[in-house]
């Protein structure tokens, strides 16, 4: 499990291609790296990798086709940065909202509004997951836990702190880029029950 706060932003130092998968190599940063162990779970824009190797700040992570093909990781290009999480641990704050690792659909920055104070972002609302979107609902963004300020029948909007655009990749975002997209797992549950039971009856 990830609580949607990003500890830190690695760089990708270098990408292998394998039959049917693919291994990046991160440069993680030095504060997440005490502990971390073979088989460890760490979340990159929001998808849950496996760590398979470390060499120092260098450590390494396989991914699979579906997982290249479903998510951003199978855009990046060497010297690109991702956020960043461990895995939560029993007893850790939850400081955003739960969340699986498991990305459900990718999401295109249509339009960036910016003032002194704050910036809102507009993306493109994936129509699979329209059910579970809605306004100072909870949304997972590249790994990011984000409430949601606006949704209209085709986009929705985050607002952003100055903080979260300085810690993560949101700050460098440019219109028409993907992110990652995971919808709050209990939205997802009580929408899916309620269609469940009013199917049944």
């Amino acid at each position: 499990m990830f609580t949607g706060i990003v500890q830190g932003q690695g760089t990708l130092l270098n990408i292998i291609d394998k039959q049917d998968f693919r291994t990046h190599q991160v440069q993680l940063p030095g504060q997440l790296l005490p502990g971390l162990e073979l088989g460890a779970s760490v979340a990159h824009n929001g998808c849950c990798l496996t760590v398979t190797a470390i060499d120092g700040q260098q450590v390494s992570f396989d991914l699979m086709q579906e997982t290249l093909r479903v998510t951003n990781l199978g855009q990046l290009v060497v010297g690109d940065k991702v956020n960043l999480e461990r895995a939560a641990r029993f007893g850790d704050e939850i400081g955003g909202h739960a969340m699986s690792g498991h990305i459900m659909a990718m999401s295109a920055l249509l339009e960036r509004q910016t003032s002194e104070t704050n910036t809102t972002l507009w993306f493109a609302l994936p129509e699979n997951l329209a059910k579970y979107v809605f306004t100072k609902g909870y949304i997972g963004i590249d790994g990011i836990s984000l409430t949601l300020g606006a949704v209209q029948s085709d986009r929705f909007a985050v607002h952003l702190i100055p903080e979260t655009l300085a810690r993560t990749n949101l700050g460098r975002i440019r219109e028409g880029a993907q992110v990652n997209i995971e919808i709050d797992p209990q939205t997802q549950a009580i929408v899916d029950t309620v269609e469940r039971v009013m199917a049944s009856r």
